[in-house]
């Protein structure tokens, strides 16, 4: 079956519309997260600004339903159009168990297929000690990356992890989301990872994920999994 994780980030204040249109394509589990965006602090003091509250909405979904929840937020929301937020898909390999398939795609029509492995974006995920998030987005950005958005964690490593890994884990987390380009992506991490990684204050590491279909960025496919259909 061909499965994805989807990921929207808006702006709060237009998180009850995008909430109404899961809630009107019946998505039947769908978690929603509170972020805030890494505009630098330059900028901000710049135009007396405060940093931008997001909310970041998580699904899963069979390659149709992507393709209509792409197709409403274009429509209702204008998410194709940049600054009004950004939505992404992530293939799926497997989900455990038959009842939790049939419970997180309930409403959703099924169907078979392998899912779209071309990918022309990626998703770098950066786990972080709290607090260390406008510092990893410098050198982020001068490496290529466009901007993030801020996530709060909390670390659950157990002693026995922290000692194997020579690594003392804060319990308090910070997690940052940033979409970009595939041939951005090594020079972004390795920023990421020589400047702000294991020894320094951040203590960062990021892992990236591949984005078959993306909606917000300025360069934007017009066909969402553009194969001819």
């Amino acid at each position: 079956m061909e499965l994805y994780l989807v990921m929207s980030i808006v702006d709060r204040k237009k998180a009850d519309k995008m909430a109404e249109i899961f809630k009107e394509l019946k998505f039947s589990v769908v978690l929603e997260n509170l972020g805030v965006g890494t505009a630098t602090s330059e900028h901000l003091l710049l135009y007396d600004l405060e940093p931008s509250q997001k909310a970041v909405f998580t699904t899963i979904a069979t390659r149709k339903s992507v393709q209509e929840l792409f197709l409403f937020a274009e429509q209702k929301m204008y998410i194709d159009i940049p600054g009004n937020g950004i939505m992404l898909s992530i293939p799926l390999k497997s989900v455990s168990g038959g009842s939790n398939l049939a419970y997180i795609t309930e409403g959703q029509e099924i169907g078979g297929g392998k899912p779209h492995m071309e990918f022309k974006h990626e998703l770098i995920v950066v786990i972080i000690k709290e607090g260390h998030s406008d510092e990893v987005m410098e050198f982020a950005r001068k490496a290529g990356a466009g901007g993030g958005t801020v996530l709060h964690a909390k670390g659950t490593g157990t002693d026995e992890v922290t000692k194997f890994m020579g690594v003392s884990i804060a319990p308090n987390k910070d997690m940052i989301y940033i979409l970009s380009d595939s041939d951005k992506k090594s020079e972004i991490m390795k920023a990421i990872s020589e400047n702000c990684g294991k020894g320094k204050p951040a203590e960062a590491f990021c892992f990236s994920l591949p984005v078959s279909a993306v909606a917000g960025l300025r360069e934007i496919s017009k066909d969402i999994f553009d194969d001819g259909e």
